[in-house]
């Protein structure tokens, strides 16, 4: 594997609720925008090297979209402890509350939001290197 880079995507009816979510609630950058592409609007979010980022589209007009689970998750992993409680305050100034995870393993260790179209988000409080992980790690291999 060679791939230096990944996006996620998927659609919204919301895409500027959605916008302000993702850069005012948890911090993270626009890196990338466009309108009337073929009927489409999207926006591109990035964690601060760019690498990683989001993508959100929404069509001209409201289409159906999937619905999440409580397990479609997207997991923020952050190096301390002030990076972690300045997003999460971020998000409850904006009335965006912590809804309870539907795996107890996130419990006591993050928080869980939801998006405003309903997928959730963790805001973990630690990196996925940590003790824990390398001990997971060792149990799968």
């Amino acid at each position: 594997m060679k791939a230096v880079q990944f996006r996620i995507a998927r659609p919204t009816n919301q895409l500027a609720q959605i916008t302000r979510f993702y850069t005012e609630g948890l911090g993270l950058k626009v890196i990338g925008q466009f309108s009337g592409h073929d009927g489409y609007d999207g926006v591109m979010i990035g964690l601060p090297d760019s690498h990683h980022h989001l993508e959100f589209t929404q069509y001209i007009n409201e289409t159906a979209l999937p619905a999440p689970t409580k397990e479609h998750l997207l997991v923020l992993y952050f190096d301390n402890s002030d990076n972690f409680n300045e997003a999460s305050s971020r998000l409850q100034q904006m009335g965006c509350l912590p809804v309870k995870p539907e795996n107890p393993y996130w419990e006591d260790k993050s928080e869980t939001y939801e998006d405003p179209d309903k997928w959730r988000i963790v805001l973990f409080n630690g990196t996925f290197l940590s003790q824990e992980s390398s001990q997971l790690r060792e149990n799968i291999c």
